[in-house]
Formats: structure tokens, sequence, C-alpha cells
């Protein structure tokens, strides 16, 4: 009889303000299964109702992969050609459902980050990798169309010379190239990088989050919609913040030159 904590799954770990998703497939380097795919929109929604997370960091179990993508053993069954348009609406989901969030996001890489994975990175608000990563969307060599929507967010985070690079290719870019292309933020050791993400983490987890949130919509409207953002939205969103609670603790943590201690509020 299986074990039940070998099955593959995404799992939800808890340190501090920092919720970590975890993407634990090892034999398939953590590629994720469609029950993953489905877990993740979920998780993140239970992560933002819970005011005590503040950022989410997606990463991979083990030391060899944040993930390999999308399960290939599964493509014969769910992404024929007869079932391709509900696997891509379950990728989607997943996606939209990261790139969405209301709060931070970090993507820790180390190994192998390919395709549907390299995805979830991208559609993450940060990206940090070990130097043991390799980054690559290998659709082409596959013969895989790459759904248009995939790669708006890819093209909010490179510039369309780079990802027609990724995409034409389908090389595997090491840490040290995909940070020259601004496709991570930093590079660090394999022991540095779960210490390195957790400071980060911790550093803005301590800052108000809606401030975080009015940046970060802010920012999400200006890439998606530069000509037409709803300026009248990320107005109110800024107006929040002067109307905080959290306004009032900033302004007196200062005055008394101690740490706030910020509510979300």
């Amino acid at each position: 009889m299986s074990d039940r904590t070998t099955l593959p799954q995404l799992r939800a770990e808890t340190r501090g303000g920092v919720r970590w998703l975890v993407a634990d497939n090892q034999p398939r380097l953590n590629a994720y299964t469609t029950a993953m795919w489905a877990a993740l929109p979920r998780l993140i929604a239970e992560a933002e109702q819970e005011p005590d997370i503040r950022v989410i960091v997606l990463t991979g179990a083990g030391d060899k992969a944040f993930s390999a993508g999308a399960d290939i053993s599964e493509f014969e069954t769910a992404r024929t050609a007869a079932h391709a348009a509900e696997y891509d609406t379950l990728n989607n989901n997943a996606f939209e459902a990261l790139a969405r969030c209301a709060k931070p996001t970090i993507a820790a890489i180390h190994g192998y980050c390919m395709g549907g994975g390299l995805e979830l990175a991208v559609c993450c608000d940060l990206r940090m990798a070990s130097e043991t990563a390799l980054l690559s969307i290998p659709a082409a060599k596959l013969g895989i169309g790459y759904n248009p929507r995939w790669i708006k967010p890819l093209l909010a985070v490179i510039t369309p010379a780079r990802a027609k690079e990724i995409l034409y290719t389908g090389r595997r870019f090491t840490a040290v190239q995909a940070c020259a292309m601004g496709l991570v933020n930093s590079v660090h050791s394999p022991k540095e990088l779960s210490d390195a993400v957790t400071t980060l983490a911790n550093e803005i987890a301590a800052n108000a989050p809606l401030s975080i949130l009015a940046a970060k919509r802010t920012i999400d409207a200006f890439v998606d919609t530069p000509e037409t953002p709803d300026l009248a939205s990320l107005d109110r969103l800024v107006e929040a913040c002067f109307a905080s609670e959290d306004y009032v603790e900033g302004r007196r943590a200062f005055m008394e030159k101690r740490k706030p201690q910020f509510k979300g509020r």
C-alpha cells in the first residue's frame, strides 16, 4: 500500500507571517499534476483571507527542482486534443490566481524551472534563484503552441526580444543568465537561497500591508493597461492608506524611534 505522503501534492507551510506553498512531486522534478494545478487557486485564496499572512512564497520540495512544469505522464489522458482546452483552463486559473493575488508573492527557484514551472515563477511578484537554477520554456521543442495569455506575464518581466529568445530556442538559461535579462531578481548559493528568501519575505511582511497593496495594484495596472489605468480605483487604495490605523502607527513609531507594528487596517 502506498504511503499517502508520497503522492504528488502542493502543501502549505506557515512560517511566521509567510505562507510557503511547496510543490512536492520529487520523482518527476516537482511537475504539477492536475490536482496540484487545481489546488493552487484554493491555497492562494486561503492565504489571502488570513490577515496574519503577509507574503506568499512558491517553491519546490527537495533540491533538484522548483518545478519541471506540467506532469507529462498525464498528457496522454489530460492533454490530448480533446482535453487540451480544459487543461489549459486549469493552468490558466492557477496562473491568474497567482498573478492577481492581493499579497506579495516570491518564487524561490532552485534546480529545474521549466515550462509551466517558469510561468508560475513569472506570475510571482519577485523571483530569487539558486545558482543551480535552469530556466526554460521548451514548448517549441515539444511542438506545443504556447498560450498567448501566458506570454503576457513574461512581457511584464523581460523585453519582447528576450521573450522571443526564450520561446524560439527553448534553451535552458542559467540563473546568472536569467538575472542578466531581468528574469530573476537575485542569485544566491544553494545553501543561502532559503535564508535570503526568508529575509526578504520577513522584510516585506514587516511593512504596511495596505501600502504594499496600493503599490502592487498600481504597478500591475500600469503594466496591464498602460493607456487606460483605472486611476480612480488606484487613488482609493492610496486614500485607504492615509485613512488607516497603520498610517497613525507608522507616524507614531517614527517619532518614537521604534519599529512599527502594522495590522493591515
